[in-house]
């Protein structure tokens, strides 16, 4: 059995072009893993292997590898840093115990490291922080630990401080040991020196090394009344209550370099052994029932324990399907037999393979703590929990965010369709942000994803990878419905014909609900005019109805239904008459409670040079966006609007020409906001015209 301490299973993410890739790739040269290191530049990163990937120079599905440094294994994600790919990020989070958070020197925190940074806390993953590209103009390590304090609100614990700046910089001070690590000989990272502090920074050193302790010995009161007295810790004290607070979030040891020029990576990996948590020490995933609601048990990482594992990503290759799964606790062996929780369903496990980007060694068994891929795996989606069949068990559940961007396509020959039906079934169940259906009334079938890249990328996919030529129609928004007003309302189902009838009163209240609930049904019935084995049918009637609202057949959001008082008929009242009823309610009192078109709000965030930042402003108020925030950096102006996703359509285009190439943006959804009667209206009449076509 393999020592669980000596097992680190990590994640690395950032913002676009932090240089996530470029840093897994100086880790796996420096751990022996590969001999050649793959530039993202070139297309040949060893983790970016999809043919899109090498193309757009971007992390597009998270990829897993391993491998070792002083004893130490560590499992390894590089995940995407595009707002578009973020589901990757956070199933990637659900399954990792620690995490590389990367910022670019010059860039600092970015939107995406935000939106990581928060999926990470909601995870309760531990963290380092490495800041890099300093060797770049404007680059500047402690504006960046500043930003990491000021925006995204955490504790940097400095761990290092940088010698020289921008293209001067040639290494770092490790403020523990005092020592100098200096690289003279870019694209030999073996290749270093450690030596004396530069005279010009020994006071700078002293002065920071001095916060790094204090802030350490908080987590141990012996220790910091001692400190307190004039007594400096040990090292090793020192870093055991750096882990302690790292693994605890109460700070993140942070560090800096140039992945690409192959400085300071050494000093992360010593990091990632030393101060991040081992399996056994971060908090057990908690168990849930069918319904996903917590029983209070946990899944304890030990080799004693029953199996239970995760499935958190599903990939289809050149070998078969691969399920890639977390092992929480147990031991699982090839040929053993093991039960799906959601489909109620076992399998016997054949091949098991631990992944290094596309290839793979294979394994005869796995254990608590490690992440490997089973091959050939039937009926598993991203989520379900693989389990010992004499002790089933549900682990906690993966939320993946609704889309709110969506295309038509049809294959351009008759072969295709059959072709695009297959390789869509794979896709969906590799991306469970990526849904498919098809519109009844013109028979086409509609794409939804996270943005436009996201899905271009799909298109492309269908087309390379799967041979499908596909005509794609323009992209459409993912409006929704709402109400305005509270409206008391009655209504009565009444059959008669022949034999028992039906019958079902409903009294009821219909009002807007907070933004982001959804649907919420309550009843305050008294005196049993509505038997309460009804109350569900209700419920279930008006539910079903909130997929197609009154006002141009979108889905309704943020509606509440009281149902106060109502009747029923001792022969005649069934649950499906209470279940017609709350539909006929809905026709009925929707229009009359203010039905209204809401449309997707995005989180914009710009960047452009100096000299373009009124023509971006201006441009964004043209596209209805509302300015929240303007942020002057070393080499730019950061933008920060809302703007509505109908108005974002081909905006990179836009953005290029009018910065010269030099603007860039990203974006995420924010929320549903009730559209301008100009645009509902044109949306109405779209609407209108496709079921004409239909």
């Amino acid at each position: 059995m393999s020592d669980l301490s000596l097992y680190r299973n990590i994640g690395i993410f950032a913002h676009v072009d932090a240089g996530k890739t470029t840093t897994t790739e100086r880790i796996l040269k420096l751990t022996g893993k590969i001999h050649k290191t793959g530039e993202v530049h070139d297309g040949a990163a060893t983790t970016d292997f999809m043919e899109q990937e090498q193309e757009r120079g971007i992390t597009i599905q998270s990829a897993a590898t391993t491998c070792f440094w002083k004893d130490h294994r560590l499992n390894i994600i590089d995940t995407p840093g595009h707002v578009d790919f973020t589901v990757e990020v956070y199933r990637s989070l659900k399954v990792l115990d620690g995490g590389v958070g990367v910022f670019c020197g010059s860039g600092g925190v970015e939107p995406q490291s935000e939106t990581n940074w928060r999926y990470a806390n909601e995870s309760e993953v531990s963290r380092i922080i490495f800041v890099n590209k300093l060797d770049r103009i404007g680059a500047d390590f402690l504006r960046v630990v500043d930003q990491v304090e000021n925006v995204l609100g955490a504790n940097p614990l400095v761990m290092v401080l940088p010698i020289g700046r921008e293209e001067d910089f040639i290494g770092v001070v490790d403020l523990l040991s005092r020592e100098a690590h200096t690289w003279p000989d870019p694209g030999n990272p073996e290749k270093f020196e450690i030596g004396e502090i530069p005279a010009d920074m020994v006071d700078q050193v002293e002065e920071w090394r001095e916060k790094l302790i204090e802030m350490a010995v908080e987590q141990d009161d012996e220790l910091m009344e001692a400190y307190l007295d004039g007594n400096e810790p040990s090292m090793d004290d020192i870093k055991h209550c750096i882990r302690e607070g790292t693994r605890k979030l109460d700070f993140f040891p942070t560090y800096c370099g140039s992945a690409f020029k192959d400085k300071g990576i050494q000093l992360i990996l010593d990091a990632v052994v030393d101060y991040l948590p081992t399996p056994t020490e971060v908090d057990p995933q908690p168990l849930t029932d069918e319904e996903g609601e917590p029983t209070g048990e946990v899944a304890t990482v030990s080799t004693e324990e029953p199996l239970r594992a995760l499935a958190f990503k599903i990939m289809d290759d050149r070998f078969g399907a691969l399920t890639f799964i977390r092992v929480y606790s147990g031991i699982l062996n090839r040929g053993d037999t093991i039960l799906n929780s959601f489909t109620g369903k076992t399998e016997r496990v054949g091949r098991m393979v631990e992944m290094h980007a596309n290839d793979r060694n294979e394994l005869e068994g796995a254990q608590a703590g490690d992440i490997i891929a089973i091959v050939g795996m039937k009926n598993v989606q991203t989520g379900h929990t693989l389990c010992d069949p004499k002790h089933p068990c549900t682990l906690e559940a993966m939320v993946f965010p609704d889309p709110v961007i969506s295309i038509a396509v049809a294959p351009k020959d008759k072969g295709g369709a059959e072709k695009m039906g297959i390789a869509i079934g794979k896709m969906i169940a590799e991306d469970p942000s990526f849904h498919v259906e098809t519109d009844e009334d013109s028979g086409e079938t509609i794409l939804k994803g996270m943005g436009e890249l996201h899905l271009d990328v799909k298109v492309d996919i269908l087309k390379r990878t799967y041979g499908v030529e596909l005509a794609v129609g323009e992209p459409q928004v993912a409006y929704r419905e709402t109400i305005t007003e509270a409206v008391e309302d009655s209504y009565t189902h009444k059959k008669q014909s022949g034999g028992s009838g039906q019958f079902g009163k409903i009294d009821y209240r219909i009002k807007p609900g907070e933004p982001g609930t959804g649907f919420a049904f309550t009843s305050s019935v008294v005196g049993g005019n509505v038997p309460k084995e009804f109350f569900p049918a209700i419920e279930k009637g008006f539910g079903s109805m909130m997929n197609e609202g009154v006002v141009a057949g979108f889905p309704v959001l943020d509606v509440e239904v009281e149902l106060y008082d109502g009747g029923f008929h001792a022969v005649d009242s069934s649950a499906i008459a209470f279940e017609l009823a709350a539909k006929g309610a809905f026709r009925q009192s929707m229009p009359k409670a203010g039905a209204q078109l809401i449309e997707p709000i995005m989180k914009v965030d710009v960047f452009t040079p100096d000299d373009h930042v009124g023509d971006v402003i201006g441009d964004l108020n043209r596209r209805r966006g509302m300015i929240k925030d303007q942020d002057a950096g070393a080499t730019g102006v950061r933008i920060k609007a809302d703007v509505p996703l109908s108005e974002m359509f081909g905006y990179i285009g836009h953005l290029r020409t009018m910065t010269s190439g030099r603007g860039q943006f990203s974006m995420e959804f924010s929320h549903y906001l009730p559209c301008p009667s100009s645009v509902a209206d044109t949306v109405i009449e779209q609407v209108k015209e496709r079921k004409a076509k239909g």
